[in-house]
């Protein structure tokens, strides 16, 4: 397959390695193939595209022959054709062999879901060794699709991410410099979903279960849920250039920065905010309203 240079990033050719369940609604597929070679990234909470394979096709189809202008082309093809493309963020690049990770968080899978799975949950369950997929990924190190950038006078970092974001949250906590002040909360659907982190941060890190509930009934009241309740019950450490990550659901993530910045005072500039997702709408949606 022909791959095509968007520079900084580029299209990778890759083949599932393997799968390994980290939780109840969390699985871990590890990807590799010979264009890995030239993916570089600095980790951290590092943004892909993913392209997947409709049931039954051998390989995901994208017109990335057409280089610059693959986006029309993959938008020109039949809806059963053209490749599912979800995004996710990287969550581990391996050299020797070279290969990565990429956490996908499963919706709709279990008895009594409220909201059936998406194709990318599906997939990602059935995934197999020798799977084929398509990656839109950096070509270069330091690139526009990564967000977390702390400025150099940072002396405490606020994190909060649901599942959706503990991929990227995780990163972030391993990147750390030794000794930086971290309070991280971190949303999951089921206590067996908590991992153990390894940083040399000075972290203190929160996981918030939802046990099982909806991510609709977790919001509670207007104005209120589960992990804006816990910031505001908690008290930050002092300090002088706080600066904060927080991503996840759109709308829990503008209630967590208006908390942050109209209640907490932290300079807005300070605050990193990224929506991965939309309560009740699909990434096509969301793509289609231009958001």
């Amino acid at each position: 397959m022909t791959t095509a240079v968007a520079a900084p990033f580029r299209f990778f050719s890759l083949q599932v390695v393997r799968t390994r369940r980290l939780g109840p609604s969390l699985l871990r597929v590890t990807f590799a193939g010979p264009d890995l070679q030239a993916f570089h990234s600095h980790g951290r909470d590092q943004s892909l595209s993913l392209f997947l394979p409709h049931p039954g096709q051998s390989e995901p189809a994208v017109p990335i022959e057409l280089g610059d202008n693959w986006w029309q082309g993959w938008r020109e093809l039949p809806d059963e054709v053209r490749a599912v493309m979800r995004s996710y963020t990287l969550r581990a690049l391996r050299r020797g062999p070279d290969e990565i990770d990429i956490d996908f968080a499963l919706h709709g899978l279990e008895p009594g879901a409220a909201a059936p799975a998406g194709p990318a949950s599906r997939w990602a369950a059935g995934a197999r060794a020798g799977d084929r997929v398509v990656l839109l990924g950096p070509a270069v190190e330091d690139n526009r699709a990564i967000r977390f950038r702390p400025p150099a006078d940072t002396d405490l970092v606020v994190l909060w991410g649901d599942e959706t974001a503990v991929p990227a949250a995780s990163a972030i906590l391993e990147s750390l410099p030794a000794g930086m002040r971290v309070r991280a909360w971190l949303e999951v659907h089921h206590a067996a979903d908590i991992q153990d982190l390894v940083t040399t941060a000075d972290a203190e890190i929160t996981w918030l279960v939802r046990d099982g509930q909806s991510d609709a009934s977790s919001l509670g009241s207007p104005g209120s849920f589960m992990a804006l309740d816990a910031l505001r019950a908690d008290r930050l450490p002092s300090a002088q250039a706080p600066y904060a990550w927080i991503a996840g659901e759109s709308g829990r993530v503008k209630e967590l920065r208006r908390h942050l910045v109209d209640e907490r005072g932290i300079d807005r500039r300070r605050v990193t905010f990224v929506g991965y997702w939309r309560q009740g709408l699909s990434e096509e949606q969301l793509r289609e309203r231009g958001e």
